[in-house]
């Protein structure tokens, strides 16, 4: 069965820690969207210093689709981040994070955009804790999930057996089924989850043997 993981993709702290309390007795993890305007054009939430004084029981996962980086990571390496994850579109130096990441005792996932081949992911799979394929182009929640991502989730499986691939945007029961059955171990779903009346029944909907 999958790990189902909420995507919190907002503008203000306060939904941050809003949209954590309504999934908290659900969960063991949270994806906290953060982008600057510019590697997408939808600017969200994005000061990690207000992290110090969020109170949750949950693993924070954060998605940092932000242009080079390397600059902030050290940022976001702090208490309760257990893991970062970076997009190989906007980064000149992958090694430089994977590196800061394991120092500090943090997983390090590394993330592709629908439009960028999977086998530029190659080099560096046996380095990184997660693949990450986005479903969506980098923007709000609510999109739809690309139709070549079940390719190119199959083709990352099949060249990494061991690899943990995580699938965000798009993520819905159906959509669910398809690259889980392609190889999928982790599903990001935002709009799904928040946008419905019963919060645990579409997370238990999206856990799919």
């Amino acid at each position: 069965m999958p790990e189902i993981i909420p995507s919190i993709n907002v503008q203000t702290f306060a939904e941050v820690q809003e949209r954590i309390k309504k999934i908290e007795p659900y969960v063991s993890w949270c994806h906290l969207d953060v982008t600057d305007g510019i590697f997408s054009a939808h600017p969200t939430w994005r000061n990690p210093k207000d992290l110090f004084l969020l109170d949750t029981k949950l693993s924070i996962e954060v998605h940092l689709m932000v242009e080079e980086p390397e600059k902030i990571i050290d940022q976001w390496l702090i208490e309760p981040v257990k893991r970062v994850i970076v997009h190989l579109e906007a980064s000149k130096g992958i090694d430089v994070i994977i590196d800061q990441c394991k120092k500090a005792g943090i997983e390090c996932g590394l993330a592709i955009r629908p439009n960028t081949l999977w086998g530029v992911l190659v080099p560096w799979v046996e380095r990184v804790d997660l693949i990450q394929v986005l479903a969506v182009n980098p923007g709000p929640s609510g999109q739809q999930m690309s139709p070549e991502i079940v390719d190119k989730i199959s083709h990352l499986r099949a060249s990494c057996p061991r690899c943990i691939i995580e699938v965000d945007g798009g993520v819905n029961p159906e959509s669910a089924r398809r690259v889980i059955q392609a190889g999928a171990n982790m599903l990001v779903a935002g709009s799904y989850i928040f946008d419905s009346a019963d919060i645990k029944n579409s997370i238990r909907a999206l856990q799919i043997d």
